[in-house]
């Protein structure tokens, strides 16, 4: 089926920005995000503060979700141990009415990316990177430097930040989906070439440059002007595309 809407894909490791970027956008170019409707994906996993269930996500049962894999319609990815599902059927039909956004981790975007069935659909993939393609470059080319390991702790210190913002004292739980998600921030990176486009952004979403003075400031700043920009059809200066094989044996 040929979907008249385009499909964009904002993806990037877990904390990067996504969520505070899309808030930013909905509040201060509204009209970029008129005729844009939602992704809501199935996910296995308990809410978030300030989540909620047919919002951010269909939360349900690993069980439940597990039993998708029986109908055809659904793809069940999982995703740094927790299971979510696309409802490729009706995400094709939306597609008919109006573009579709996802926010949200690589695993799931790059199925949206090369998924048989969403090939004749227009898309915009962006990808948000805590490193620009010039800092990857830099610190690979560094001996004694252990790319993965750097990257799996910074976004270890920017959970870390996020989560105590949330929840204060942070349980043995806590450090452990910290950890579990930090440890997965690579083999998402190396995605990063994949997407037709790539921001790199240093204010996570433990940044309060985000909301803390009404306007974004700062690298949150460039990124919401960035990626506002391919929203209209428009590369800024700071907008990268990372080479195909820039991760030896990851491509």
């Amino acid at each position: 089926m040929k979907a008249g809407g385009r499909l964009i894909v904002l993806s990037g490791p877990s904390c990067v920005g996504k969520s505070p970027l899309f808030k930013a956008l909905a509040q201060f170019e509204p009209d970029l995000l008129a005729r844009v409707r939602p992704l809501v994906l199935y996910n296995s996993r308990s809410p978030r503060p300030g989540e909620s269930d047919g919002k951010d996500y269909h939360f349900r049962s690993r069980a439940e979700i597990e039993r998708l894999r029986e109908n055809d319609r659904f793809v069940v990815i999982d995703v740094r141990g927790d299971l979510q599902a696309l409802d490729v059927e009706e995400l094709t039909r939306n597609l008919a009415k109006s573009d579709m956004l996802f926010e949200g981790n690589p695993f799931i975007g790059e199925t949206l990316l090369v998924h048989e069935k969403l090939r004749a659909v227009a898309k915009l993939s962006v990808f948000i990177s805590p490193l620009s393609l010039d800092e990857v470059k830099f610190l690979m080319s560094q001996p004694g430097v252990a790319l993965d390991a750097l990257i799996v702790d910074v976004m270890r210190r920017k959970l870390l930040r996020r989560t105590r913002k949330q929840k204060g004292e942070l349980s043995l739980k806590d450090l452990e989906e910290i950890e579990r998600r930090a440890g997965s921030a690579p083999r998402e990176i190396a995605m990063a070439p994949r997407f037709q486009y790539v921001v790199p952004n240093h204010d996570g979403e433990d940044s309060e440059n985000w909301n803390a003075f009404y306007h974004p400031i700062g690298d949150a700043r460039r990124t919401f002007l960035a990626v506002a920009g391919l929203l209209r059809g428009r590369k800024l200066s700071q907008v990268e595309k990372w080479p195909r094989r820039l991760f030896p044996g990851r491509d």
